[in-house]
């Protein structure tokens, strides 16, 4: 069974990719420093974004009193690293003792 293409997707200038298209692809690390040069390509193939953190934050489940979220969501935005900072305090007066 045949595909049917809609007529107005169809563009000359970007056609479908068959499987030999795919066959010769190379990555961007490959062609890119050919194309513009050692320098600029490493620029473009640099991470995006934050830098990964050594000991990034866990996502976890955690029940707390409606009081607790509530009093720390009445500041605004920023209530759970407030309660991180909280709980932060409170370990290190902890590890005081």
């Amino acid at each position: 069974m045949s595909k049917k293409q809609n007529p107005e997707l169809l563009d000359d200038e970007n056609p479908e990719w068959t499987a030999e298209n795919f066959a010769k692809a190379r990555p961007a690390s490959e062609v890119l420093p050919q194309i513009f040069g050692s320098k600029v390509a490493q620029e473009m193939l640099k991470p995006r974004g934050r830098p990964r953190a050594e000991h990034p934050k866990e996502r976890i489940n955690i029940r707390l009193s409606h009081e607790v979220v509530e009093y720390f969501k009445s500041a605004g935005d920023g209530w759970q690293t407030r309660i991180d900072s909280a709980l932060r305090q409170f370990i290190t007066e902890r590890q005081g003792r």
